[in-house]
């Protein structure tokens, strides 16, 4: 039975559904696109605003489990949405065609990703997870006159559908051996030594969870999806989605003995190391900047893995500290291409060439741009940086050599393409005809926030302290 406890607990869930169903009224009444994009982030900060009064918990509501990490990854999931309805609103703004129901796909989706991350039964992960998914096939596909655009959407559709299957046939494996699908259940149930099909359910899992995540070898369909979404789509599935994705696999581990086997942590080792050096070398060949940052955050998802295999306390406080660093700077990397590509004119402006001599143009927007890049690099004195640190602080504490390795010679390559971006910014122009902003984004809303989070990596690179602490607190009380 459903109390006001958890009610209270839910509290940010239930604003930002109700937001969406507030925003669907609106437009059956009367299509308003600033309007919708205003209710969609007032929804967006009310829910965020609210998280201090959902934790700590009385008690958790049924088949969920309200604590720190739920209430670090919703805060993340918030500031991410409501970044991509600022830069949705800029982008849409000459887009021909209906605009608002875009908002509402993301606030379900936005949905979908908060229950996702306080699931505490796999019945509930999954109806969070297809709650998140479905909204992001039509976000793919929504510049439905481009055809890169419903090629993203329909390939991200088959695939997704593809790792649902892998998902729910893990879940029935362990379900027929230990009659649970609650966490705890599942952590008595598997307290024995796990036989031959707990492991195969719990493989499956990885692989379908892994689709998400685009670990390799399951991360072919990443590129081409980056590339034919429209930009401010593709920034919630970077961030949002994989975040949620990533929190609710952390629980997991965390929760069931058999994810801690030798044999699957094996596996996640060498998913680790193929996923952190392919992601790099394929992005090493990229002459386009959407699938640039594809490749880069497949790479990114490879050094969060180290968390997966350690599975501990420490890995959980790692996977919070990265998680914020890699969302700012994700969030301002995507937001340049988003700016650049609107108002509308067909396709995303995504090709390398066209951000040569950006710089001459557009000063701060390159200054922003190159704060981003650096932070990928992990250069220090970036929030990448500090992310990057207790990844490979963690590979060590552990003795994980082969994955501190693989951080390691994966950076070094990182460091080649991300450069590459960089000084094409500061070349002379050549004489073909540019992509460029609009004179007046930096008064813009849009502008504004993507200057903010770009000093934001920076504060964070230079004093983490307040960052670290706050993630600690969450985690350890």
């Amino acid at each position: 039975m459903l109390t006001a406890a958890h009610l209270l607990a839910l509290l940010p869930l239930i604003i930002v559904g109700v937001t969406a169903v507030v925003a669907m009224l609106g437009i059956a009444w009367q299509r308003h696109h600033a309007g919708t994009a205003l209710v969609s982030a007032a929804g967006l900060v009310a829910a965020l605003l609210s998280l201090p009064l959902s934790y700590p918990a009385a008690s958790s509501p049924p088949l969920m489990q309200v604590d720190g990490v739920a209430v670090m990854a919703g805060a993340l999931i918030l500031l991410s949405a409501l970044v991509t309805v600022i830069l949705s609103h800029h982008y849409l703004t000459g887009y021909i065609g209906p605009r608002e129901e875009f908002y509402l796909l993301l606030l379900c989706a936005t949905t979908g990703a908060l229950a996702l991350v306080n699931s505490d039964h796999l019945a509930m992960l999954f109806i969070s997870l297809e709650l998140l998914s479905m909204p992001l096939y039509g976000m793919l596909a929504y510049s439905f006159r481009a055809e890169r655009s419903l090629e993203a959407g329909i390939k991200y559709l088959l695939l997704s559908a593809a790792a649902t299957a892998f998902l729910l046939f893990g879940m029935a494996l362990i379900y027929a051996r230990t009659g649970h699908l609650d966490l705890a259940g599942l952590a008595g149930a598997l307290a024995a030594a796990p036989d031959a099909w707990m492991l195969a359910g719990a493989a499956l899992i990885v692989v379908g969870l892994g689709f998400k995540l685009s670990v390799v070898p399951f991360h072919l369909w990443t590129p081409d999806v980056y590339q034919g979404g429209p930009a401010p789509a593709t920034i919630f599935l970077a961030t949002v989605s994989k975040l949620a994705v990533f929190v609710v696999l952390l629980r997991l581990v965390l929760a069931a003995p058999v994810f801690s086997s030798e044999w699957l942590q094996t596996l996640v080792t060498v998913l680790a190391l193929l996923t952190m050096l392919g992601g790099n070398l394929l992005a090493l060949f990229q002459a386009n900047l959407k699938r640039l940052l594809g490749y880069s955050s497949i790479a990114h998802f490879g050094y969060l893995l180290v968390a997966i295999v350690v599975g501990n306390a420490l890995a959980i406080e790692t996977t919070g500290v990265y998680l914020i660093t890699y969302l700012v700077t994700t969030l301002v990397a995507f937001g340049v291409v988003t700016l650049v590509s609107s108002p509308f004119g067909g396709e995303d402006a995504d090709a390398l060439p066209l951000y040569r001599g950006l710089f001459w143009r557009r000063p701060y927007l390159a200054a922003v741009m190159t704060v981003s890049f650096l932070s990928l690099a992990g250069i220090p004195l970036t929030a990448g940086f500090i992310g990057k640190f207790y990844v490979i602080a963690l590979g060590v504490a552990e003795n994980r050599w082969w994955l501190v390795g693989g951080i390691v010679v994966g950076s070094a390559i990182g460091l080649y393409y991300y450069l590459r971006v960089m000084v094409t910014l500061y070349l002379p122009e050549p004489g073909m005809r540019q992509r460029d902003v609009t004179n007046d984004w930096g008064s813009r809303i849009g502008g504004i926030t993507l200057m903010a989070l770009a000093v934001a990596i920076l504060v964070l690179g230079i004093y983490p302290g307040p960052m670290i602490d706050w993630v600690h607190q969450l985690h350890f009380g």
